[in-house]
């Protein structure tokens, strides 16, 4: 009956069956991808519940996992900038339904086109809306891939010509889960003082520490990277470097030139073969390149069949909804004018919920498995309980 029970649990977590971090940025990229294809604010939502979900039941109790709040907040802090610019500045969108009227400022006559105040309507107000939630929409995409993959086993997983360029994106993106975590520890050690942790003043006296902690984060990085090595490259023959530099240059000029043929309703004739020429060339320049770096890896992660199904999960969920836009751009992107109720379209909305699979097929991290009390295993000659002879007899 045990061992029935434990073969039904979910898969846990290990070095072996960890999922590769590249997969959660590609699973990622997709929905961001599907949310910069529409403005519907009901599918931008359901991409925001697809991601917070998945965030929710896959994250782990890592630093950087803990980011995800940092950027929802982010999101909602630059959709209400949006529609406060709007109100203030005026939007290009006309409309007959007006809210209030703001005290309006004359401007000279070369700041035409720009106002302060006026006539605040409401189809304007909901144009600002909509642009600036799949702004937020975005951003949470990004949070939860941050939340979601490890960067130092990213890190692991570029190649060796953009080593030095991963570092340094990867000490970027780590920045801002330990900047959070630092903010709620010095807030959570002034509310045990008895102090103020909300307000102007209590950010402005908790900013010093966060910074100071931020630079001697710095210095022992740099310092200990200069340790082990970081930055050292082979000789490699000059002619060698401007062949690599050619052919990656040159396969991302292709690749973006493919892309937007195939994006353009006129370009799809061309568009595939200029991607795939593009691709074989910046991945000849990547394998020329990483002959510079002198690093090996030490145990690499391995693209198995579950990262192939989160990857996958999030290419549908762009491919899908990249064709629900061609075929009908007016659900996907509902007009301001005149102002309408949003509606929900069916497929677009089916096709987004393919972006749940990394919830099923990913394994559990391990904060989610046994939640139940920890058991400690008893040695097997401490397994015998002595029984006292009063009782024995």
């Amino acid at each position: 009956m045990t061992r029935a029970c434990s073969s039904a649990a979910p898969a846990r977590a290990g070095r072996s069956n960890a999922l590769h971090a590249g997969a959660w940025w590609v699973w990622a990229l997709g929905l961001a991808t599907a949310a910069s294809r529409t403005t519907d604010p009901l599918l931008l939502l359901l991409v925001v519940a697809v991601a917070g979900y998945v965030v929710a039941a896959r994250r782990t109790d890592a630093p950087w996992a803990r980011s995800y709040g940092a950027f929802l907040k982010l999101g909602v802090f630059v959709l209400g900038v949006r529609v406060v610019f709007a109100i203030v500045l005026g939007s290009p969108i006309p409309g007959t339904h007006t809210l209030f009227t703001l005290p309006e400022i004359p401007l000279p006559h070369w700041a035409q086109g720009v106002r302060l105040g006026g006539r605040v309507t409401a189809e304007g107000v909901a144009f600002a809306a909509y642009d600036g939630l799949k702004l937020a929409t975005l951003l949470v995409c990004v949070g939860a891939a941050n939340a979601l993959a490890n960067p130092a086993r990213l890190l692991k997983s570029l190649p060796g010509a953009l080593y030095e360029a991963g570092v340094a994106v990867v000490v970027a993106m780590t920045f801002a889960p330990h900047l959070v975590a630092d903010v709620g520890r010095l807030r959570a050690a002034r509310r045990m003082r008895g102090r103020a942790d909300t307000g102007i003043r209590a950010l402005a006296q908790v900013g010093l520490p966060v910074l100071e902690g931020a630079l001697e984060r710095s210095v022992a990085l740099a310092a200990s990277m200069d340790a082990r090595g970081y930055g050292r490259t082979a000789d490699v023959p000059r002619g060698v470097r401007r062949l690599t530099a050619a052919l990656t240059l040159g396969g991302l000029l292709g690749v973006c030139v493919g892309s937007y043929g195939l994006l353009a309703a006129q370009g799809a004739g061309f568009g595939a073969p200029l991607l795939a020429a593009g691709l074989a060339a910046a991945l000849a320049g990547l394998w020329l390149g990483g002959r510079r770096s002198v690093r090996t890896r030490y145990r690499p992660d391995r693209w198995g069949t579950r990262a192939w199904l989160v990857a996958g999960s999030g290419i549908a969920v762009a491919a899908l909804t990249v064709w629900a836009a061609s075929y009908d751009p007016a659900g996907l992107d509902p007009p301001a004018v005149p102002l309408s109720a949003p509606t929900l379209p069916l497929w677009p909305a089916v096709s987004l919920l393919l972006g749940l699979v990394p919830a099923v097929v990913a394994p559990l991290p391990a904060r989610a498995v046994g939640r139940g009390p920890a058991t400690v295993p008893v040695p097997q000659d401490r397994a015998r309980v002595n029984v006292p002879e009063q009782e024995a007899s």
